[in-house]
């Protein structure tokens, strides 16, 4: 199982940006952010990390967290594109790459954008996901959203940031409704993300986005891609930029989900190496060793009787934490959850020990872990 890539910062301005690089392909490809990310806590999901290493397959990927989110200094006031733009050159200009292709998925669009109409010589293509030019609704653009929804995203964001309610999962990402736990894996990668401040400020920057006067100065090779039911931007938003932008590409791909990652992204990364290199690539299994490693709460069947249902669900909320910060700690991937137990991986034959872990989840909080088994396969 290959190693998750090393986190590296660049100051910009008086911010320090974090970003990784991985692959080493002919040409560089800027994966810009939608909302909020977490470079290192996405590498927990084997979708995404699947969807990432494909794309490295071909090409130089370089991976970052917009300022106020992730592991780049946080903060909870408004930034601008043109902030965000100086932090993508700071980037560019710090690994040597005079010139990049720019991914924009979802608001990472608009910024890479203006990004591209003010720097064409430094962009080879520009590759947007479920994204816009502009967020809200007007009278002379029906796709955005009415005050009445920003409103009500907002308060909802206030008060239940990094629950599952506070990001909507069947919003986000619908064929994962019917999933144990991804909910709260959704809501968990949310909360390592960004803050309730931060993500609501983020918000109300996109509320006011509005692009659509650099579309037509964009002379660089376009491609859009856009579901066409997604329910958290409309693909009217796609066909307006297809319209507007000189000799742009549209893709519409069918389906709900507004995150791109689901099944690895196979489809949207298919299109992507085509648009970039002419060619896709052969399908290859691939085989790798791991640790693999399932745990759960001792005696839980009589735990949960005698504490009840109220207990019983914070011990679990405990447990899980524990479990997430060990995986992050020595880099081990979430698999799946059931009842009280926690399956995962971790790279290669001895990332992390019984001992080791055994020696931070003992002793659990009213109870105790109890390692169902261990073992090396190859995945």
């Amino acid at each position: 199982m290959a190693a998750i890539p090393a986190t590296h910062y660049v100051k910009s301005d008086d911010v320090h940006v974090a970003y990784q690089v991985l692959g080493e392909g002919p040409l560089d490809l800027l994966l810009v952010p939608g909302f909020v990310s977490h470079i290192e806590a996405a590498w927990q999901s084997p979708d995404t990390a699947a969807f990432l290493r494909r794309l490295a397959s071909f090409c130089r990927l370089i991976l970052f967290d917009k300022r106020g989110t992730g592991m780049s200094d946080r903060g909870s006031q408004i930034f601008t594109l043109e902030q965000r733009m100086h932090d993508v050159r700071a980037i560019l200009d710090e690994i040597g790459s005079e010139r990049a292709a720019l991914f924009g998925v979802s608001e990472g669009g608009p910024m890479s954008l203006l990004y591209a109409a003010t720097y064409p010589k430094r962009t080879s293509a520009l590759i947007l996901y479920g994204s816009y030019a502009k967020r809200s609704w007007g009278p002379d653009y029906p796709f955005g959203w009415k005050d009445e929804q920003w409103e009500r995203v907002l308060g909802n964001m206030e008060h239940n940031w990094g629950t599952p309610q506070g990001t909507s999962i069947a919003m986000w990402a619908p064929s994962l409704v019917d999933k144990p736990n991804a909910a709260e894996r959704l809501a968990s990668y949310f909360r390592a993300a960004a803050s309730p401040g931060a993500a609501v400020a983020i918000m109300k920057m996109n509320r006011e986005i509005d692009v659509r006067n650099v579309l037509p100065a964009i002379r660089t090779p376009t491609m859009i891609l856009h579901r066409t039911a997604d329910r958290v931007s409309e693909i009217g938003h796609a066909r307006y930029m297809a319209q507007h932008i000189p000799d742009a590409k549209l893709i519409e791909l069918s389906g709900l989900d507004h995150v791109y990652w689901i099944d690895g992204g196979t489809t949207i990364v298919d299109h992507v190496e085509q648009f970039l290199t002419g060619r896709r690539q052969a399908r290859q299994s691939e085989r790798m060793l791991a640790t693999v490693l399932f745990v759960d709460i001792v005696s839980s069947t009589e735990r949960a009787a005698n504490l009840g249902d109220k207990a019983w669900r914070e011990l679990l909320e405990n447990f899980y934490l524990k479990v997430r910060d060990v995986l992050l700690q020595y880099r081990g991937r979430e698999i799946n959850t059931s009842g009280d137990g926690f399956l995962a991986a971790f790279d290669g034959p001895a990332a992390a020990t019984p001992a080791r872990l055994e020696a931070v989840f003992l002793p659990c909080p009213r109870g105790r872990m109890h390692r169902q088994g261990q073992g090396q396969r190859a995945l």
